[in-house]
């Protein structure tokens, strides 16, 4: 009588052990939660991140303290509220992959909206604050609409057009826009007896909106959402394949970016005290692109790099306007050409490179 050939049970997986009450495997709390990590909802930095932060947060808060001196630190405000309408397009380029030259008419809605409702209803900062970026998200997101039939350079197109038909709807716009010599726009109102018509007050709640901006960044870029969002930019077909509604993450994207833009405008409105059309036609916006493809849009300090050198460089170096954008050119080609990434992406490969050298 032969006998049934017996096979010996199969070794668990390395770095798993079997149950055997259940007869289920087991994973060790390390892998446990390594895997945690890599699945919840948002990623926890790295120690190299948090000590990059730690050193970004002080020199931000300090920088007053260095003594500056008037035009470097009204330029530094100027720097900051750019930087969080950058962190806006950051997000919509570098994660969602939908480029915009027209992300200056955002900053303009949030402007304008928080100028109309000082001048005609006496509603102040804090009210137009919220009530601008709400606002811009929802045309941020109404323009978006096209990106679900177009993209590449037809969707950068309809930017664009959209930005310089603004444009010219707030020059012909008569008193309720100001037409071409645009609208003038009151202080602050004080909030905890600080006064903000002083340069350095007006300097830290820049900056603290802009932390809070950094915040929002790192939790949307680290987070499942992010993470989709990152599918659709490398493979939208795919994504949409896998069950990914693509055209609602894309106009969520685009609303996100909208928000940081609107806020960004009602800071630049309230510090310039007066605002007009000239400063959010195309030529601003491609500005704006500059900066964000110059500084890199997908690592999180790759947008305020990009302010700070498009910003200081040409005071640093006292270039007048004409010299200062053949440089912004001729550094955009030096970027495309040697760092596809952004500079701040070139420097990480750089710390990466002199870091593997040191191990060695």
């Amino acid at each position: 009588m032969n006998e049934t050939p017996h096979f010996p049970e199969p070794a668990p997986p390395v770095g798993r052990r079997r149950d055997i009450a259940s007869e289920r495997p087991v994973t060790p709390p390390a892998v446990q939660s390594e895997a945690k990590g890599r699945s919840g909802w948002v990623k926890l930095p790295s120690r190299e991140e948090t000590v990059v932060a730690i050193v970004a947060v002080v020199f931000l808060v300090g920088f007053p303290w260095c003594n500056p001196g008037y035009r470097f630190l009204s330029l530094a405000i100027t720097t900051g509220f750019t930087s969080i309408a950058l962190y806006g397009l950051g997000l919509q380029f570098g994660q969602a992959g939908i480029m915009s030259v027209g992300h200056a008419a955002f900053l303009g809605i949030g402007a304008y909206t928080a100028a109309i409702m000082a001048g005609r209803f006496g509603l102040g900062f804090w009210v137009a604050l919220p009530f601008s970026a709400l606002f811009s998200a929802v045309i941020a997101g109404l323009i978006g609409l096209p990106s679900l039939r177009v993209g590449g350079q037809h969707y950068i197109i309809i930017t664009f057009c959209f930005c310089a038909l603004l444009n010219i709807a707030l020059t012909n716009g008569g008193s309720f826009t100001g037409a071409a010599t645009g609208l003038d726009v009151g202080s602050i109102d004080p909030i905890f007896g600080i006064n903000f018509d002083q340069l350095r007050n007006a300097y830290y709640l820049v900056v603290a909106v802009l932390l809070i901006s950094l915040l929002v960044t790192y939790l949307i870029t680290n987070s499942s959402y992010g993470r989709t969002l990152r599918a659709i930019r490398e493979n939208e077909a795919l994504a949409r394949a896998v069950g990914i509604n693509t055209g609602l993450h894309k106009i969520g994207a685009l609303m996100v970016s909208g928000a940081f833009a609107g806020v960004a405008g009602v800071l630049q409105a309230y510090y310039l005290r007066h605002i007009s059309p000239a400063l959010y036609g195309p030529f601003p916006s491609l500005y704006l692109a500059l900066m964000v493809m110059l500084g890199g849009a997908r690592l999180l300090y790759g947008p305020l790099a990009g302010a700070i050198i498009v910003s200081f460089l040409p005071e640093i170096l006292k270039l007048d306007p004409i010299d200062s954008r053949i440089a912004y050119g001729v550094g955009l080609l030096v970027v495309i050409l040697l760092l596809p990434g952004g500079v701040s992406a070139g420097l990480l490969d750089i710390y990466r490179w002199l870091l593997s050298k040191r191990r060695r």
